[in-house]
């Protein structure tokens, strides 16, 4: 490592990686207050359910399937600081304007919906670029730890910025406030971003001679990674199984509501409680991933096999225990998973590759979102069936990548 900067003051890689897990923190409040409060907000400026959905599902879709280009972007212009810093931008702008909506009469409910696809996008434009630096950043941490420190300072600002939004709500009895005081924490991973970028120390590694071609067509390829390792795209795949079993904690909330186990004004705590877990898990995973390497990985098929047959039992217990579950199966996939995605890939394609694996991953979720919508009512004995059954083909997948990992190393 190189350690100067433009300024010529670097901060070591762990002050790097928590500066920057402590970006994430403060944007995380913002967009994960946002998500939270969302349906209600548009349902208040006279939403139909169909519309919330249509909004909300879309801007799931862009933040996810948007990343085939930006990644591919980052990598081929260079410029991943630019991404990452535009991408928070947006969200720390768009969220914190959705407080003036009410007031905008019949324009408001338009004005709320191109806010939230806007932040969305912003999710888009920012993640794989920031993962890539994230990845560069934690080379002599550790990846599995970095990823895991990182994760975890993030899960913090996820339960507590729904936290606030829903205090605020209690205390004033209308949504616009909660969505106003967001533009504090919005400013403040500004800030700290610019701060990080001026003393983020410049990583030197090795150049592995896999620059992205040039020409519209060599950047067609290069967005859907067909010049990417077989691996990779194996591992993705097996990460799209994996997500498709593990159900949305909007059809667990759902379900807890509807089957009176828990009342509505319950579940925001349900969900904090869930972000706690993954921040814990997060840091213990990372540890094991450096310790023993990609195997620790087999143990999220076993993890989402099992979330079914406990978050959609009738006893309050199990349930939470299956919340718990479902916490430690998504903090490995946000935050161990994508560490390894890093060691699959060249240095020089990680973004492209961060965006195309985001996609994969994000059509795994409208398929299990879908799964998981019919069944879950009338058939759950065919739903965790189906889980279980996508959870053996995951961890074939992911086998076969260790192996093949492995063989490449020798």
């Amino acid at each position: 490592m190189n350690a100067t900067t433009a300024t010529g003051r670097a901060w070591t890689p762990w002050r790097t990686v928590f500066a920057f897990g402590l970006v994430s923190l403060a944007a995380d409040m913002v967009y994960e207050g946002m998500r939270a409060m969302a349906g209600p907000l548009l349902g208040d400026l006279g939403a139909s359910a169909l519309t919330v959905g249509l909004v909300t599902g879309a801007g799931e879709g862009i933040a996810l399937i948007l990343r085939l280009l930006t990644g591919a972007w980052a990598d081929q212009a260079q410029n991943h600081w630019r991404l990452t810093v535009l991408g928070y931008a947006m969200t720390a702008v768009c969220v914190p304007l959705l407080a003036v909506t009410p007031f905008l009469g019949a324009a408001g409910l338009v004005t709320a919906a191109v806010l939230i696809l806007l932040e969305r996008t912003g999710k888009a434009v920012r993640s794989p670029a920031k993962s890539a630096l994230l990845a560069r950043m934690a080379t002599q941490t550790g990846r599995g730890k970095g990823f895991g420190v990182h994760k975890a300072m993030d899960q913090v600002g996820a339960f507590s910025g729904p936290l606030l939004l829903s205090g605020m709500a209690a205390l004033t009895g209308v949504l616009w406030p909660g969505f106003a005081v967001l533009a504090v924490p919005g400013a403040l991973s500004l800030v700290l971003l610019a701060q990080l970028r001026r003393h983020a120390p410049i990583v030197e590694e090795e150049d592995d001679g896999a620059s992205p071609r040039r020409g519209v067509l060599a950047g067609l390829r290069t967005a859907v990674g067909t010049e990417l390792p077989g691996a990779f795209h194996v591992f993705s795949l097996a990460t799209a199984f994996m997500t498709a079993g593990l159900m949305t904690f909007g059809v667990i909330s759902f379900r807890l509501v509807d089957h009176g186990i828990v009342t509505a004004a319950v579940v925001p705590l349900v969900y904090a409680g869930a972000m706690a877990v993954e921040a814990v898990a997060a840091l213990v995973t990372g540890q094991l991933f450096d310790r023993w390497g990609g195997g620790v990985l087999l143990l999220v098929p076993v993890l989402v096999a099992g979330v079914p047959l406990l978050v959609f039992a009738d006893t309050a217990w199990v349930v939470l225990v299956g919340v718990a579950v479902w916490g430690v199966a998504t903090a490995i996939q946000d935050s161990t998973v994508k560490a390894y995605v890093a060691d699959l890939v060249p240095t020089s394609r990680r973004a492209t590759a961060y965006g195309v694996f985001a996609a994969v991953q994000g059509l795994g979720a409208l398929g299990g979102g879908a799964l998981a919508g019919a069944l879950v009512q009338h058939h759950l004995p065919v739903l965790a069936a189906i889980v279980a059954g996508l959870q053996v083909v995951a961890a074939v997948l992911v086998g076969w990548t260790l192996l093949r990992a492995r063989r490449t190393e020798q």
